[in-house]
């Protein structure tokens, strides 16, 4: 089955060489999403210092901000909220930042209640603490 590559000119551009989403068939794969600012490029709610310390940190402007992204490569898609099945998200500090993250996310899914995962993880590839990989169905 052949798929298409989309690119979501609206999104963060990705940190690597992927798109940010494939449609095959009704399904739509979305690689990793992060929170950066697709603007600025920046982590909304971070600032750091000139040696990497955190300055400010905003875990809660992180969470609404990777889900207005999520949100820009589905509408890039065709596709809407309402078509996430499923959800995997990454959290750097799963103890820190799951109790917000649950009560974000909740607001976020109350009419639709996609399959979710949510794993721990050591790091990822810039500075944000959280990270969603979404499957979608499109009609």
């Amino acid at each position: 089955m052949p798929s298409e590559k989309i690119d979501a000119s609206g999104a963060p551009r990705p940190v690597g060489l992927y798109p940010h989403a494939r449609r095959a068939g009704k399904l739509l794969f979305l690689s990793g999403i992060g929170p950066r600012d697709p603007e600025t490029d920046g982590v909304p709610g971070l600032k750091q210092s000139p040696s990497g310390n955190y300055l400010e940190f905003d875990f809660e402007a992180q969470c609404h901000s990777v889900f207005r992204n999520v949100r820009r490569v589905l509408e890039a898609s065709g596709a809407r909220w309402e078509n996430l099945v499923d959800v995997t998200v990454f959290l750097t500090d799963m103890q820190r930042d799951f109790h917000t993250y649950n009560r974000i996310y909740a607001e976020y899914f109350k009419d639709n209640q996609p399959c979710r995962t949510t794993v721990g993880i050591d790091a990822l590839p810039t500075p944000i603490c959280i990270e969603l990989k979404c499957i979608a169905v499109i009609d």
